[in-house]
């Protein structure tokens, strides 16, 4: 059964975007379920960068749904599937253990990304740029960014750097990964373009009452396009 991988990957990216219409709302960890407890992290973005995840859901689903009806047995395809897959049903109930344990999601979120670069750095550029590698790319880009979210909540949750310490050290993670992640796949901005976006909601969340954070935030966001012009124009 050769379509099966492909049917698999659909129904459980279906199960993805549905899962937040039925899993309890989850708007970020409750400081309750920290030793330190933090009303707002400074590492985490402000409430409308979160609206990509519609743009993401819509994109992994029609990469499914063109996959199935037209590169089932593909074999460029079959590669990149096996890790979404991964991604994908990790993610379906990613949700649900977030709302139980913040350790555990974020053990879950850096297998999700992993999976999710995985996806991308498999998928060629060219053809099918925007049905195979443009939505890999923004999963992978946004779960580069959720991963060093999540991780530094719990680090400054438990104390281990204050919140503001922890903030900086995860921009520089996201900043490292995604210049590593993206030199590799210079043709295909998408996913750089989604971490800066990741940057800029962390810009608006502090730029109020930490500038620090707020100020290198953009920093990262500068040079992560910096990197997209010049890794664009090498090739």
């Amino acid at each position: 059964m050769p379509r099966l991988p492909a049917l698999i990957l659909l129904l459980a990216t279906i199960a993805f975007a549905v899962a937040p219409f039925i899993t309890p709302p989850f708007t970020g960890y409750r400081p309750g379920q920290f030793p330190v407890e933090i009303l707002r992290p400074a590492i985490q973005p402000a409430g409308y960068a979160f609206a990509i995840w519609s743009v993401i859901y819509l994109w992994l689903i029609a990469h499914a749904g063109f996959g199935l009806w037209q590169r089932a047995e593909n074999p460029t395809w079959a590669r990149v599937r096996v890790p979404l897959t991964v991604a994908v049903v990790l993610g379906t109930v990613w949700l649900a253990i977030a709302g139980a344990s913040p350790i555990w999601a974020t053990v879950v979120i850096w297998i999700m990304a992993a999976a999710a670069i995985a996806a991308f750095l498999r998928a060629p550029t060219e053809p099918d740029r925007w049905l195979l590698s443009a939505p890999t790319a923004i999963f992978a880009g946004w779960l580069s960014a959720a991963s060093a979210v999540s991780t530094g909540v719990l680090i400054a949750g438990y104390g281990i750097l204050p919140d503001t310490g922890s903030a900086l050290a995860m921009l520089a993670l996201v900043l490292a990964l995604a210049l590593v992640v993206q030199g590799q796949k210079s043709r295909m901005p998408v996913y750089g373009l989604t971490v800066v976006w990741a940057l800029a909601g962390v810009i608006a969340a502090n730029r109020a009452d930490n500038t620090l954070v707020a100020g290198a935030a953009a920093a990262g966001a500068v040079i992560m396009l910096g990197a997209l012009v010049w890794n664009w124009r090498r090739v």
